[in-house]
């Protein structure tokens, strides 16, 4: 095994040769329509083990649809320029990718820098795909937070831990949205917040990873403390864009609000 520190890939405990292998002859390719060449995947972040292929983005500057290539050692995805230009909105189909790109490794630019910037765009969210994001996924969190709450008051202790579960990616949607951040993928999650800090002290990765871990255990205290937090944020970026909308949202749970906020003497976790 060996690191392949010509590139800049941070070693991690090393790349199968074979994977190495296919990365020089990917850089090494004479293609006058090639621009760009990123490192993705655990190779890219320094996690990379012996059973680690690489994750290669070809980019060209052709106007063809994008090609997969999947081959011992490599997952080759050729895409267009333009078509890394255009990040995919929340909800679509290429929503899910384009975590991929965040902390990725940009080995070629021919582009005079673009290749760089849209790589940047792709993993960094404008204030309206702040706000397509926090519409879509903060009424849900509240509800399945609202549900683990309910289960823990009633003594129903699997549906709390699988309420509790279930309000897990609705939660980490909202807190690196809040943040103008992708979501990573569960695999980088740790990763992430310690390598790439979240701005609010509170998601330190000190702090967040011990609530997330005692919150899928259906930890009642650890579902207020976040939803505390989710509500507290909220509020603050409603006052930063002089709007009520996520206010709105919140105060529509009405008497509900007692038990999330964990102002119900008679939960059981309260």
């Amino acid at each position: 095994m060996s690191a392949v520190p010509e590139f800049g890939v941070p070693a991690g405990d090393g790349l199968p040769q074979g994977a190495v292998e296919a990365l020089r002859e990917i850089l090494g390719r004479q293609d006058p329509g090639v621009v760009g060449v990123l490192l993705s995947g655990s190779a890219a972040r320094g996690l990379a083990t012996s059973r680690s292929d690489v994750d290669v983005y070809v980019v060209d500057d052709g106007a063809g649809p994008s090609v997969v290539d999947r081959r011992p050692g490599v997952d080759e995805v050729r895409l267009t320029l333009a078509e890394l230009e255009q990040p995919a909105p929340f909800g679509s189909d290429g929503w899910w990718y384009r975590w991929s790109f965040a902390w990725a490794l940009v080995l070629r630019d021919d582009a005079g820098g673009r290749v760089a910037a849209a790589v940047k765009r792709q993993a960094t969210l404008t204030a309206q795909e702040q706000d397509d994001i926090l519409a879509a996924r903060l009424d849900g969190y509240i509800n399945f937070v609202y549900r683990a709450l309910k289960a823990d008051r009633d003594g129903r202790d699997r549906e709390r831990r699988l309420d509790a579960a279930e309000s897990t990616p609705w939660l980490l949607d909202i807190v690196f949205a809040l943040e103008g951040r992708v979501r990573p993928y569960n695999k980088y999650l740790a990763w992430e917040l310690h390598q790439h800090p979240l701005d609010n002290p509170d998601w330190s990765a000190q702090r967040l990873l011990p609530l997330l871990d005692a919150a899928l255990s259906g930890d009642p205290v650890a579902l207020r403390e976040l939803y505390r937090g989710v509500e507290h944020r909220c509020l603050l970026r409603d006052a930063d864009r002089g709007t009520n909308a996520l206010a709105t949202t919140i105060e529509g749970w009405g008497p509900d609000l007692t038990l999330l906020r964990g102002d119900d003497t008679n939960g059981r976790g309260s």
